[in-house]
């Protein structure tokens, strides 16, 4: 049977973005990191129009490894073949994710420890839990915000 990571993605940069917004999704164990982007793209209302890439580090600016370059051994350039269970355990480290390199999202991805078998009865990946209102990925600035 299938094992289900809970994982937690918390948006934590963006430029004039001030408010918290963090998804917790359930997925299967054998997803990709391309699956885990269309989900996080999805639960936070986001168009897929942009570039992506995810790193691993002791922090989001200290990044030492990026999914796409030659230290990811299993599969560099291709999201699509690099499971979860691939990238987890992640030893005293984490995941970050990276939506429009412009505008600069920044998603920290925390998997809650241990898994759980899966529910035939449920598609995943799923939503469990939305903390925060979705990040406005194209807001409209007023002269006002200009000036500050």
């Amino acid at each position: 049977m299938k094992r289900i990571y809970t994982l937690k993605a918390e948006s934590i940069s963006r430029m004039n973005w001030k408010e918290s917004c963090t998804r917790v999704i359930e997925m299967e164990e054998d997803d990709s990191l391309y699956s885990l982007h269309l989900a996080i793209q999805k639960d936070v209302h986001f168009d897929n129009d942009h570039l992506f890439s995810f790193y691993v580090g002791r922090s989001w600016r200290n990044s030492i490894q990026s999914f796409t370059d030659d230290s990811w051994k299993e599969s560099p350039d291709n999201f699509a073949e690099i499971t979860l269970n691939q990238v987890y355990p992640l030893e005293n480290k984490k995941l970050y994710y990276q939506f429009d390199f412009g505008d600069n999202w920044i998603f920290e991805i925390r998997k809650k420890r241990g898994s759980k078998d899966a529910d035939p009865k449920v598609k995943y990946p799923r939503l469990v839990e939305s903390i925060g209102p979705n990040p406005e990925q194209y807001p409209v600035y007023d002269e006002e915000d200009e000036e500050e």
